[in-house]
């Protein structure tokens, strides 16, 4: 990862993952290696509320004011079900928002797919956007040992197939 990003992006995931990447990108803000966040969510929760009004106060009484004050919601369809879909849905945000570099904050164990497909899937150009992954440890996998936990095994066999179809 650069030195210094213009916004550090924190993708979807499960709520342990989610809450690990943000905090390692507010560690990235307050370090001042990122100048914005973006943080990757649905248009609307389950119930039909607009997430940002209940994410914002979350984040100022987590994290204080100032370091929330410089967040920005992505918004993605409910839907989106791939990483693919989600470069596509947070792309526009990234260039209505003129950043020209960013830092994909993703699990570790997913960090060289989400890279891939990232600059696979970002529009090419004068205007290109420079992609690094920070891979985030994620509490609902570890890889020292992975094979010999059912949820670790099945987590790296997952992957594995995805990196593979990604790679074609």
């Amino acid at each position: 990862m650069p030195e210094h990003v213009d916004a550090a992006v924190v993708l979807q995931g499960s709520i342990a993952s989610e809450n690990a990447r943000t905090a390692a990108a507010m560690a990235l803000l307050q370090r001042g290696a990122a100048n914005r966040i973006a943080i990757s969510i649905p248009r609307e929760s389950h119930w039909g509320e607009e997430i940002p009004p209940i994410a914002r106060p979350y984040l100022e009484k987590k994290y204080g004011a100032e370091l929330a004050g410089r967040v920005d919601f992505c918004s993605t369809e409910p839907d989106v079900s791939s990483t693919q879909q989600e470069a596509q849905a947070l792309s526009t945000c990234i260039q209505e928002h003129g950043w020209k570099s960013i830092a994909l904050l993703t699990s570790n164990y997913q960090s060289r797919r989400v890279g891939l497909v990232w600059r696979k899937t970002l529009p090419k150009g004068d205007g290109s956007v420079y992609v690094s992954v920070a891979g985030v440890p994620d509490p609902d996998y570890q890889p020292r040992g992975w094979w010999r936990q059912r949820l670790y095994a099945e987590t790296w066999l997952r992957e594995s197939a995805k990196l593979a179809w990604a790679s074609l």
